[in-house]
């Protein structure tokens, strides 16, 4: 149960941060640079099966292992690598395939990626302390 829990509450503050991210911060960012190519209204279930899998991923790569050895530093390192890694693959991906994939929106997914990645594992990190 403790890992249902630990899931939850990391999901939960994945999809907070990115929210905060995609409604706010950066929506202009995406339609000024990738407008050609977004699609209305954006396919709901790729997007939730995504986030479904991406707290997965940070969960065994990051979160627990970042509980078990009982570090926050940990959790933040891998967390940045885990994000970059995750979102240069599809960024880089795209750059290479897709005709005018814009260079900056890659430069600023792959920071976003690292950030969004580390705060999240921090947060789940935090959400596993209270709930061990």
């Amino acid at each position: 149960m403790f890992y249902v829990k630990l899931y939850l509450c990391t999901l939960l503050a994945f999809f907070a941060v990115d929210m905060v991210w995609l409604g706010l911060v950066a929506r202009g960012f995406y339609q000024k640079h990738l407008g050609f190519l977004l699609r209305t209204p954006p396919n709901w279930t790729a997007a939730i099966v995504f986030y479904l899998m991406f707290v997965a991923g940070l969960l065994v790569f990051v979160v627990v292992p970042g509980l078990q050895a009982g570090s926050a530093k940990k959790v933040l390192i891998l967390g940045a690598l885990f994000g970059l890694i995750t979102y240069a693959t599809y960024d880089l991906t795209n750059q290479a395939t897709v005709k005018d994939w814009p260079a900056i929106v890659t430069v600023v997914d792959l920071c976003w990626g690292g950030v969004l990645a580390t705060a999240v594992s921090y947060l789940g990190f935090l959400a596993g302390k209270w709930l061990q």
